[in-house]
């Protein structure tokens, strides 16, 4: 089987893995959020509800995202994952502020008292298995995709494990003084929760924002491509360098153009050179597609 084929496989079967492990946290988390009245149970609740509508969109998204770039689509379908990476972090931030004021308001009304016991030990469960399935998710592909599912499952075993510590508070507090605020615990529980997880969503939109509009890609993403390359082309004698990188989706899209002093160029030396530079590549990035090319000035001065 072609290797495109293999990766394509491998990564629907871990968000197949990451759908089966959503769909039984979305059920549970309902539940519980019924029967506790919890809000940051509720949080977790319609957080994975989201992300698991996601999903079933990147299943759909996958076939795509493997069919080769042809002149009428010079990128392939690769912008497509940024844009569906910037509709999905836009959705999450939407949700997590959304939480937050009506955490708020609960609390202005006087706050909510909840079962913290069958909470404190759902959470810690539900920890648990999140690291589980981030385990299985690790093991079988690190797509950008993928690597958003693992993103979000910490993000999950995270929380739960915090919600557990802290919905077993007011079993192992007893003191007066303490009791009064555990009306307003679940509902601070989840609004720092919700703080907690929005800067993930937003740095998504962010990046997916720079691949869209094909800006290059983060600083530190831009530096360690050059760090890379240059010791190369300067072994070889080339240091009038410009780089032009760009990132869609998963693929990183380098090019470095080289000036010359002289009119003869050795394509011979440039196949050479430019196999170096994607073999070094290659122990850094999985998906790349890149090329060394003279730059050539116009200069309309006629003889």
């Amino acid at each position: 089987m072609h290797s495109s084929q293999l990766k394509q496989k491998s990564e629907k079967s871990a968000l197949k893995i990451s759908l089966t492990g959503s769909t039984v946290f979305v059920g549970l988390e309902l539940l519980m959020a019924i029967y506790t009245s919890s809000q940051a149970v509720l949080l977790d609740a319609v957080y994975d509800g989201v992300e698991l509508l996601m999903i079933f969109v990147s299943l759909s998204l996958v076939p795509l995202l493997y069919k080769p770039s042809n002149e009428s689509r010079p990128f392939g379908y690769l912008q497509i994952e940024s844009l569906f990476v910037v509709v999905r972090g836009a959705i999450m931030v939407a949700v997590t502020v959304g939480l937050i004021v009506n955490n708020i308001q609960i609390i202005l009304h006087g706050g909510r008292h909840v079962n913290f016991s069958a909470v404190a030990y759902f959470e810690l469960a539900a920890t648990v298995i999140s690291f589980i399935v981030i385990l299985l998710l690790r093991r079988m592909n690190t797509s950008p995709i993928v690597t958003m599912e693992i993103q979000e499952w910490k993000i999950d075993a995270v929380a739960s494990l915090g919600m557990s510590a802290a919905f077993f508070l007011p079993l192992l507090i007893q003191a007066e003084w303490f009791v009064p605020l555990t009306k307003y615990l679940d509902q601070a529980i989840a609004i720092i929760l919700s703080i907690f997880m929005l800067p993930v969503p937003v740095r998504a939109v962010t990046t997916g924002l720079r691949d869209l509009f094909l800006l290059p890609p983060e600083e530190e993403t831009v530096q360690n491509i050059k760090d890379i390359i240059t010791p190369i082309l300067d072994a070889y004698g080339y240091d009038k360098l410009y780089f032009d990188i760009v990132r869609t989706g998963r693929k990183l899209w380098i090019s470095v153009y080289i000036t010359f002093d002289r009119d003869e160029v050795s394509i011979s030396r440039f196949r050479i050179v430019q196999k170096f530079i994607i073999q070094a590549l290659s122990k850094e990035y999985q998906d790349f597609y890149f090329e060394l090319l003279p730059d050539i000035e116009y200069n309309d001065e006629t003889e």
